[in-house]
């Protein structure tokens, strides 16, 4: 119980700053609750509804959204997901595990060099 407390607590703040409460909680469940990939990104997709909602609600409110950008977004977005949904029940839970802590190395190493080359004032 506190493990699934602690995961959906830190995925939850996470998910409000829009960088994606998956990163965390698809690894917490996998890890801490040992829950197959498959059924973790299942979860993790229907955690993503109500904490995507209430984050939505609070940056429409402070004026943080881009109408013009979000929508052809939103619509490849959906095309995507189709195509990411069949690819993903069709591999092998093993193999993507892999391909998703390769995408978390990937987009950690990305945000260490974006630190490290940022020019401070």
């Amino acid at each position: 119980m506190i493990a699934e407390a602690l995961s959906g607590f830190f995925s939850g703040i996470i998910s409000g700053m829009g960088i994606g409460g998956g990163t965390v909680l698809i690894p917490a469940l996998t890890m801490f609750l040992n829950i197959d990939q498959h059924t973790a990104q299942g979860v993790n997709l229907l955690f993503f509804i109500p904490t995507a909602v209430v984050a939505l609600f609070i940056h429409f409110k402070n004026k943080n959204l881009e109408f013009k950008v979000a929508l052809p977004l939103m619509l490849w977005g959906l095309i995507g997901s189709v195509g990411g949904s069949l690819l993903a029940v069709n591999l092998s839970a093993g193999l993507l595990r892999r391909l998703f802590g390769v995408f978390l190395f990937i987009m950690g190493g990305y945000e260490i060099y974006k630190g490290f080359s940022k020019k401070t004032p």
